[in-house]
């Protein structure tokens, strides 16, 4: 019998943070952040990373684990992640898998060892390229180079544009005919995947624009000052994929001038509904998760009983 690992999956503001807290209350483990904001430093209110005091209350891992000058990509999580499912097991307590970075998923799930590491150099000069001359100049570069990988990219997808680049600079071959030789590699553990999607998405769409107003409204400037400060380090500009997160390319533009602060809220609300709407669209392709409303009133509890009867089929079949 394989070890259980847990992944609780889920759109923004469905009550992830909320649901693993009431987990960790009872069985002991440790979360692994599965968010490709969370890794940065200095991104702590438009990520709505977890307070120090619920981070102190139970072990994260892969959270401020960058300078937001760096990327990170779905295969060095994925080489972290198995890792630390290791020690955690080790440690005897429950890996416990948090997020809504669904590619990450995909990447822990089916593998990529086909595809090379980051090259520092390389990765710089695209930053470069992509703050000069604009990230859908690159998107045109990459149709001529790999279209089938274009084509399923949009043209300010920063990150990924740039990554298939990267590669194709890297092993002289496109992303494409990589990953369509990629074989769904075995997990050396029993993943239970959770996935909280709400009945209704109209109350999705509330909660989102609640969270977005309290970055807005939080003490000490909240969202906006926390972009003035990551502004004012001098090395960050909107090639970069930490700053066209949700959130905080709205606030940057805001603050260059190209809307009010009225537009800056609805565009931020606009963003978060069509990030949310991409990660339902991946959970669904998702046949083997359990699915779970996070809009009934003990969905936390409903989603600390699953986790336990497959810790009790764990035990048992040991």
């Amino acid at each position: 019998m394989k070890p259980l690992v847990v992944a609780l999956m889920g759109p923004t503001a469905s009550g992830k943070t909320a649901a693993a807290l009431e987990i960790a209350r009872h069985i002991p483990c440790e979360i692994v952040s599965v968010d490709s904001a969370l890794v940065y430093r200095g991104m702590d209110v438009g990520t709505a990373k977890p307070t120090q005091e619920e981070r102190a209350s139970v072990p994260h891992h892969l959270i401020d684990i960058l300078e937001p000058t760096q990327a990170y990509s779905a295969m060095q999580f994925r080489n972290d992640t198995l890792a630390l499912v290791d020690a955690i097991i080790a440690r005897g307590k429950l890996p416990l898998l948090v997020g809504g970075t669904m590619l990450y998923f995909k990447a822990l799930r089916d593998g990529l060892d086909n595809l090379p590491q980051a090259d520092p150099a390389v990765r710089a000069r695209l930053d470069e390229e992509a703050a000069r001359d604009g990230v859908p100049a690159l998107h045109k570069r990459l149709e001529n180079l790999d279209p089938v990988t274009a084509q399923r990219l949009k043209p300010n997808d920063s990150q990924r544009i740039q990554r298939a680049l990267e590669i194709i600079e890297l092993t002289g071959r496109p992303m494409s005919e990589l990953l369509s030789g990629q074989s769904r590699r075995e997990l050396p553990f029993h993943l239970l995947s959770i996935s909280l999607e709400p009945s209704e998405r109209s109350v999705l769409h509330q909660r989102i624009a609640q969270r977005f107003d309290a970055m807005l409204n939080a003490p000490d400037g909240g969202l906006l000052a926390e972009v003035e400060q990551l502004r004012a380090r001098g090395d960050l500009h909107l090639g970069l994929p930490s700053m066209r997160c949700v959130g905080y390319r709205q606030t940057w533009e805001y603050l260059d001038g190209d809307y009010d602060l009225a537009e800056l809220r609805e565009k931020g609300i606009v963003a978060t509904r069509q990030l949310a709407k991409r990660q339902l669209t991946w959970l669904r392709s998702m046949d083997d998760r359990m699915v779970i409303d996070p809009l009934v009133d003990d969905y936390d509890a409903r989603v600390l009983a699953q986790v336990n009867a497959a810790l009790e089929q764990s035990i048992v079949a040991k």
